[in-house]
This record gives C-alpha cells, sequence and structure tokens, in this order.
C-alpha cells in the first residue's frame, strides 16, 4: 500500500520528518469534526490537531504525528497539522 502526501505538505515538512524520525508520536483518534482531531498519544498526552484538510477518521483509528513537521499520517494519508 502507498502512502499518499497531501499538497499541504511542503518538501521542508518532508525534509524535517525524514531527518527527525524519532519525533514521530503514536496515538489514536478520541474524536474528529472536520478539520479538528482529539488525539491521544500513548505516552498518555491528549492533544486537539487542527487539520489542513478534512480526513474521515473515526474514534479508535490509530494516527501518528511528526510536531516538527506539523505532519499527521492517518489512513496513508500524510497532511499538515498543527496543535491547536
Amino acid at each position: 500500500m502507498s502512502r499518499t502526501i497531501s499538497s499541504t505538505v511542503l518538501p521542508i515538512q518532508r525534509a524535517m520528518a525524514g531527518a527527525t524520525p524519532k519525533a514521530w508520536r503514536d496515538g489514536l483518534v478520541l474524536q474528529a469534526s472536520g478539520t479538528q482531531i482529539d488525539v491521544a498519544f500513548l505516552d498518555g498526552s491528549i492533544a486537539r490537531l487542527g487539520v489542513f484538510e478534512a480526513l474521515a477518521l473515526t474514534a479508535g483509528e490509530p494516527v501518528a504525528f511528526h510536531p516538527v513537521a506539523e505532519i499527521l499520517d492517518a489512513r496513508q494519508i500524510a497532511t499538515t497539522a498543527r496543535v491547536a
């Protein structure tokens, strides 16, 4: 399965994510509404992410977030996301 990279993800973001692979944080979607997603990370923290394009995510789905590069990877789609 190939991964789709959204046009919202800039080349510099991809370079930052590639240069700092240990910064990725795994989590589960708590709730998603349009361009806002609440994520429970595996370290126990919770964050609301503002996503630049709506992803039809449901509670319980796994996601990965790179806070330095501001990339959210879900359903094999990488898009820009920021902590709201």
